[in-house]
């Protein structure tokens, strides 16, 4: 890779110098404006549960534990004793019948209040059981068919960097990272990649105190050249990363906790994440992570017991996230937060034969938080799918993790159609997530799906009459839509919002084709116009 190339690419590059204001000011043109009650502080936090988590020994399929008995001799969590499994909810259909790993107390109780929703059989097609190839699967937006929605950059960054443009050059990260050393390519946008600070192993309360002691006065004169531009390039993010401390430090020392959390490392990153949403921080989204789930072998300590490895991860994970939970509603915070957990993909079916299980695909999806409508989606994975033939693999997919998140940005934090697309789009289905949104996460006072008015001032940006693809492009695009007139006019603007191309073309096999190649790489929004209103298409050429 070129060293240009790599300083646009870095994790670390700043939004202000990267994000032009007149970016912001295209990007800002083409938002939605709704008239909904006010969700300006709603905040996604993300837990990853980093390795693989087992789901079969997580919630545990009751309605089939003859059939998993069988695949898991020495490792199933036991119907009866001091460590067996929780009964979920009695009064749900036998094919959601779950009993909860006996470390999962907090989520139990957390599901009693009904702040819990349990997604089965989450993941994506044609699963990839590398986990860095699927962790990076997961933060891009991508599934194992293509990466049509990028490879540079990520799915969080994307959305951030279009849903809140104002924020971008505020004087704190959109987005906070606490667990890992390395910054997440989720957080990646298209032109801005600093959007996240990640703080970990600092002292949140001092942090400023410590980036601000660390620097000297920046250079005067910065040379044209490669040198120059790396020096730039660590002097601007001195600077930001001085402003986010600030901002952290400030947030931290202000905010408060109203609960005791457990003595472990994700409860101090939760805890933490607490604070600083105490202390009035702006950021938008947290990433928290707790690692060590790849249990190829110990996962529990002895034949027919349910204590070891993954039950100690299980139980930092159950109650970090209830006290992190009565925390925020003990500080009448809760109503502006949902939080998920997610990880890169499940365990196989059957046992290993080392105590423990080895790469596979499904696994269960947690969102939880107080606007959250407690309940199970999807049943219980059908444990018959495993057999030799397929190396006793579940392989059902019953939710793609991307229709999650979208229903989240869209129904809780409000993002337009159009904002979705740009996110991530089906490729594989060749349909918008938007079309895929899952409709009971949500409780309905929360859910602005429910609520929201278009504001009838501005111009209609509804992202279900047509089609723009394949997105990315090399040269050639198409746009297509339903009933398609004779004739289609369209605008193409930069990311600066210069208009590059006014036409209007003919439709022919119900679509109209362009070959693009003199337009360089980058981001173009295509502004398309039919039977009075129009809609905005983000396309990115590469």
């Amino acid at each position: 890779m070129k060293r240009r190339h790599f300083i646009k690419l870095s994790s670390a590059a700043t939004a202000i110098a990267l994000t032009p204001f007149e970016l912001q000011a295209a990007m800002k043109s083409f938002m939605p404006y709704t008239s909904c009650p006010d969700i300006s502080n709603r905040k996604l936090v993300l837990i990853n549960l980093a390795g693989a988590n087992d789901g079969l020994n997580t919630i545990i399929p009751l309605n089939q534990y003859d059939i998993y008995s069988n695949l898991r001799p020495t490792i199933k969590v036991p119907i009866s004793g001091i460590n067996k499994y929780i009964t979920l909810d009695r009064t749900l259909p036998d094919n959601q019948q779950i009993g909860l790993n006996p470390a999962l107390t907090g989520l139990k109780s957390l599901y009693d209040k009904s702040w819990l929703r349990i997604m089965q059989s989450v993941g994506y097609p044609s699963q990839n059981k590398s986990h860095f190839k699927s962790t990076d699967l997961y933060l891009t937006g991508n599934d194992g068919n293509s990466l049509l929605n990028g490879t540079d950059t990520g799915w969080m960054g994307r959305f951030m960097e279009l849903y809140y443009p104002d924020l971008v050059v505020e004087n704190y990260p959109l987005a906070v990272e606490i667990g890992s050393n390395k910054t997440s390519l989720g957080f990646h946008a298209e032109e801005a990649h600093g959007l996240s600070l990640n703080i970990t192993g600092q002292d949140p309360a001092g942090y400023y105190s410590v980036l601000s002691g660390l620097g000297g006065m920046p250079p005067l004169n910065i040379p044209d050249s490669d040198y120059g531009n790396q020096l730039e390039y660590i002097t601007n993010i001195d600077a930001v990363s001085n402003t986010y401390a600030e901002s952290i430090s400030k947030a931290f020392n202000s905010g408060n906790n109203d609960v005791s959390y457990p003595d472990t490392d994700l409860s101090n990153q939760l805890k933490t994440v607490a604070r600083l949403i105490s202390g009035d921080l702006g950021s938008k989204v947290y990433m928290v992570r707790i690692s060590g789930f790849d249990t190829h072998n110990e996962q529990v300590q002895g034949v027919g017991e349910a204590i070891g490895k993954h039950h100690s991860l299980l139980t930092d994970l159950s109650g970090s996230m209830e006290a992190f939970m009565n925390d925020l509603e003990s500080q009448n915070l809760a109503d502006d937060v949902v939080g998920l957990t997610f990880s890169e993909f499940g365990r196989k079916a059957k046992e290993n034969g080392n105590l423990g299980t080895d790469h596979g695909e499904i696994a269960p999806m947690f969102v939880f938080g107080k606007p959250v409508a407690g309940g199970v989606s999807g049943t219980n994975p059908n444990l018959t799918e495993a057999t030799s033939s397929n190396n006793y693999q579940i392989q059902t997919v019953q939710y793609d993790y991307r229709q999650t998140f979208a229903t989240l940005l869209q129904n809780y934090l409000g993002a337009d159609n159009a904002i979705i697309d740009a996110t991530f789009f089906n490729h594989t289905l060749n349909d918008s997530f938007v079309n895929l949104k899952i409709e009971d996460i949500l409780k309905s006072e929360f859910d602005t799906s429910k609520g929201c008015v278009a504001n009838t001032n501005t111009p209609s940006i509804d992202n279900k009459n047509w089609l723009v693809y394949p997105n990315p492009i090399r040269d050639i695009v198409n746009i297509s839509g339903i009933n398609t007139p004779e004739s289609l006019s369209f605008r193409i603007y930069n990311a600066s919002g210069v208009l590059l191309m006014n036409k209007t073309e003919t439709v022919i096999d119900g679509k109209v084709t362009l070959n693009l190649f003199s337009f360089s790489s980058g981001v173009f929004f295509f502004e398309i116009l039919s039977g009075g209103s129009k809609e905005i298409h983000k396309v990115i050429k590469i």
